[in-house]
């Protein structure tokens, strides 16, 4: 066997060889539902961002937000792209893990004062958790689709996943360059200077 060729034990096969994907199968049905969870999690967050955005003390933060919303709006019209090459009108279902972090959020800024590094701390924690909740959806839905052979969906959900990823450092790196730092140095803060 030549090294440049690949073990045939290992290669797995292509949908194709396994007479295509069914559009009926389970796994293509739980690629739709997930799609349909992620699409509403994303709209929820379009949302959502511009009132981080404006709790946000740091303009390094409020920039890193507002792209964040930009590209939100992208992940929606990737996500309706994927949806139009599935022959499926986009459509979300309630995702109760987005729900419940957008909930956890609110408490969390309720636990901060406004215009605090405290705050911009909080925010770029639970900004995180949505990132990470992110980077596990599209990185399962992205195997999903390379499973059925959907190439241009995989192609959409790696566009996303990408983003997402660098979302997520962009926030490690505007809080270890100063957020966390100062925060650790202001003072507790009285109840009524919590908003």
């Amino acid at each position: 066997m030549k090294n440049d060729q690949k073990d045939p034990a290992l290669k797995m096969p292509t949908p194709a060889e396994l007479g295509g994907a069914s559009v009926t199968s389970q796994l293509h049905e739980l690629l739709l539902h997930s799609l349909k969870d992620i699409y509403w999690a994303e709209n929820q967050l379009i949302k959502t961002l511009p009132m981080l955005r404006d709790q946000a003390t740091t303009a390094g933060l409020k920039m890193a937000i507002q792209e964040h919303h930009i590209q939100t709006e992208k992940h929606v019209q990737r996500l309706e792209q994927a949806f139009n090459l599935l022959g499926e009108k986009a459509a979300g279902e309630k995702c109760e893990a987005m729900a419940g972090l957008l909930k956890e959020t609110e408490a969390i800024l309720g636990q901060t004062s406004a215009g605090t590094m405290t705050r911009d701390a909080a925010i770029i924690f639970a900004a995180q958790k949505v990132e990470h909740y992110e980077i596990a959806t599209y990185g399962g839905l992205l195997e999903f689709a390379r499973t059925l052979g959907l190439k241009q969906v995989a192609g959409l959900l790696n566009a996303t996943l990408d983003e997402e990823k660098q979302a997520d450092q962009g926030l490690s790196l505007i809080a270890q360059t100063g957020i966390n730092w100062e925060a650790e140095h202001e003072p507790v803060a009285e109840a009524s200077d919590k908003l």
